[in-house]
C-alpha cells in the first residue's frame, strides 16, 4: 500500500503494482526493515511510544502549508505511477532535482507536461495482433 505524501485520508493510499514504482532503494528498505521485525519483534513500536505528540502536530502542520505539484516551481521529471483515487485520475510525479514526488490532476498534467503525459502512456502501451484467426 502506497501512502501518498501530502495526502493524509487513509482513503488515498493505494495499491501500486512494483512495475509502477520507481524507488528501488525504498523497496529494499521496506523489506530489509520488514524482514528485522519479523524476526526479532518490531523495535520502532516501542520508540514511537516515546515520542511526543506535539512534535507530530507540528510537522503536519508544516507539510500542510507545503507547495505541491506545479506549486513548487519544478521542472516536471517524468510520471512514476497514476491512481484514478478518489475517482479523479492523478499522475505521481518526480520533479528534477528533487526525490519528493506530488500526485497532480492529470488534468493539469495533460495542459502543463502534455509530452510526458504522451511517453507516460507510450511506455505502457500494449499491442495485441487481431489478425492471428480472427476474422
Amino acid at each position: 500500500m502506497i501512502k501518498w505524501k501530502g495526502y493524509d485520508d487513509e482513503s488515498e493510499n493505494t495499491w501500486e503494482p512494483q512495475d509502477n514504482l520507481d524507488c528501488d532503494d525504498k523497496i529494499q528498505e521496506f523489506e530489509k526493515k520488514h524482514k528485522a521485525a519479523a524476526k526479532g519483534g518490531d523495535k520502532r513500536k516501542s520508540e514511537g511510544a516515546n515520542k511526543s505528540e506535539p512534535k507530530e502536530k507540528k510537522k503536519k502542520d508544516k507539510d500542510e502549508n507545503k507547495p505541491r505539484g506545479f506549486a513548487r516551481g519544478l521542472q516536471a521529471e517524468r510520471i512514476i505511477g497514476a491512481t484514478n483515487d478518489p475517482g479523479e485520475l492523478f499522475f505521481l510525479i518526480k520533479w528534477k532535482g528533487s526525490d519528493e514526488a506530488d500526485l497532480v490532476p492529470a488534468k493539469e498534467a495533460n495542459t502543463k507536461i502534455p509530452q510526458i503525459v504522451i511517453k507516460f502512456y507510450e511506455e505502457r502501451l500494449n499491442w495485441y495482433d487481431t489478425k492471428d484467426g480472427d476474422d
